[in-house]
C-alpha cells in the first residue's frame, strides 16, 4: 500500500524520540552544575568535535554565522579589504564579511556540486584580497586542493564555510580541517543540531585559536581585562551537553543519509526521470559543464565529485519544471524548499556592490532550477517511494 502521510522536510521529533533519555540526563546535568556559559560541557565538545574534525583546537561559539564573523575578526579582516567567496550559499557568508566593512568578492559555481569554481578565484583576486571563503554545500566539499594552492600563491587566508558539512571528507581529510579556520553551524536543521543556535570554529594554528578564544568573550584575559575588541559569541553549555550526546550518533545518521541518497537514486532511475550513472559525475570540466544541462531527463541528481564522503545535509534536485514539482509536492503534503531562491549578489542589501543579473549565470541558474526534498536519517523507503511518486506526477 502507497504512503499517503505527509512526509516533512525534517523529522526532528523521529530523531529525539529513540535518545531523549540521554538528552534529558545530559541537560540535567547542566541544571544540577548551574554552570551555564563555558565550563567543562563546552571544553569537553571542543575537544570532541576538534578530533571528529580532524583539527588540533576547536572554539564553541554562538552560532554558525558568528563562526564566521569572529574567524574574520581573527584575521584582522578590515574595511576595504576584499574576501572571495560564493553567491549561492546561505546569508551568513557574505554577510559576515560586510559586517566587518569588508567586499564580498562573488565567484560563479561549478553547476554539478555548486561549490565554488577554482579554476574562476585568480581572475576576482584584487591587491586589496585578503582571504577565501569556499562554503562545502549541501554537505559535499569544495575542490580543495586548487583553493589552497592558490592562496599559498597569493599569501591569503582561507577559512572553511562548513556550516552545512560537519564530517564531510575531501581526499580523506575532514571539513574544517584544511583551511586556517573551519565554521561549522549547529542550527537544529544540520546533520549535528543543537537545541538553538550554537556555532564552532576550528583551526590547527595554536595563535588564530588562541586570539578566536578571545574574541568571542569580549577579548577579556583574564576577565575584565581586554587584549582585543570582541563580543559575546560564547557557547551555551546547555546546547554543548545536547551536542555532545547527539555527536556519538552522527555517523550513524551520516550512513542513513547516504543509503537515502542512493535509494532516491536508484527510485528515479526506475521512474525514468534521471539516469543514475550521470548523476555520479565526477570532475566536469569548464567548457563541458553545460553538458549536464542538456540532459534528456526531466530531472539532475545531485553529484558526487568523488572527492569523498558527501553527508547529505540537503538532498537537492534540479529541473527546468520546478513550480511544477513543488506543486506536486505541496498537494501531496510532502516537505520540500528552495534553497537559495535568490543568488546573494542579486540581494537587494548588495546592491551597492554593482553586480547584475547574468553575471553569475551557474549561480543564477541553480537559483531557479534547484529543490531540496526530504533526506533525514528516518525517512522509510515508502516515504521515499511516495517522494518520487509525487514528482512523477508532476512531469
Amino acid at each position: 500500500m502507497a504512503y499517503t502521510q505527509p512526509i516533512p522536510l525534517l523529522d526532528l521529533k523521529a530523531q529525539y524520540a529513540p535518545i531523549r533519555e540521554e538528552l534529558r540526563t545530559a541537560m540535567d546535568r547542566v541544571a544540577d552544575a548551574q554552570v551555564f556559559i563555558g565550563g567543562p560541557e563546552v571544553e569537553a565538545l571542543e575537544r570532541e568535535v576538534a578530533a571528529y574534525s580532524q583539527t588540533q583546537f576547536g572554539i564553541g561559539v554562538t552560532s554558525g554565522t558568528d563562526a564566521l564573523l569572529v574567524a574574520l575578526m581573527a584575521i584582522d579582516i578590515q574595511p576595504g579589504d576584499e574576501v572571495i567567496t560564493t553567491p549561492y550559499s546561505f546569508f551568513a557568508t557574505a554577510g559576515s564579511i560586510y559586517r566587518l566593512g569588508a567586499t564580498p568578492v562573488f565567484v560563479d559555481i561549478n553547476p554539478t556540486s555548486y561549490n565554488i569554481a577554482p579554476e574562476l578565484i585568480e581572475a576576482a583576486l584584487t591587491p586589496r584580497t585578503r582571504a577565501i571563503i569556499p562554503v562545502h554545500l549541501y554537505g559535499q566539499m569544495a575542490d580543495m586542493d586548487p583553493i589552497m594552492a592558490i592562496a599559498r600563491r597569493h599569501n591569503l587566508i582561507v577559512v572553511e564555510d562548513a556550516a552545512q558539512a560537519i564530517g564531510a571528507e575531501y581526499k580523506g581529510r575532514r571539513a574544517g580541517s584544511i583551511g586556517d579556520f573551519g565554521c561549522f553551524s549547529f542550527f537544529p536543521s544540520k546533520n549535528l543540531g543543537a537545541f538553538g543556535d550554537g556555532g564552532l570554529i576550528t583551526a590547527n594554528d595554536p595563535a588564530l585559536a588562541h586570539k578566536a578564544r578571545l574574541l568571542r568573550n569580549h577579548g577579556a584575559e583574564p576577565k575584565y581585562y581586554h587584549k582585543l575588541v570582541g563580543g559575546n559569541f560564547r557557547l551555551d553549555a546547555l546546547q554543548a551537553a545536547v551536542l555532545r550526546i547527539k555527536l556519538k550518533y552522527l555517523d550513524g545518521w551520516t550512513a542513513a543519509r547516504q543509503r537515502n541518497a542512493d535509494r532516491y537514486r536508484q527510485l528515479f532511475a526506475e521512474a525514468g526521470l534521471a539516469d543514475n550513472a550521470e548523476c555520479r559525475m565526477q570532475n566536469v570540466e569548464l567548457n563541458t559543464r553545460h553538458a549536464i544541462r542538456d540532459t534528456q531527463y526531466p530531472i539532475i541528481l545531485p553529484t558526487d565529485g568523488g572527492y569523498g564522503r558527501h553527508i547529505y545535509n540537503q538532498f537537492v534536485i534540479r529541473s527546468s519544471r520546478r513550480a511544477a514539482v513543488m506543486a506536486a509536492l505541496k498537494e501531496r503534503k510532502i516537505g520540500h524548499e528552495v534553497y537559495y531562491p535568490v543568488p546573494l549578489h542579486l540581494q537587494e542589501c548588495f546592491a551597492g556592490l554593482g553586480y547584475r543579473p547574468g553575471v553569475m549565470p551557474e549561480s543564477e541558474r541553480a537559483a531557479n532550477e534547484t529543490l531540496a526534498l526530504p533526506i533525514y536519517p528516518e525517512l522509510t523507503e515508502e516515504m521515499q517511494a511516495a517522494v518520487v511518486a509525487a514528482v512523477v506526477r508532476s512531469l
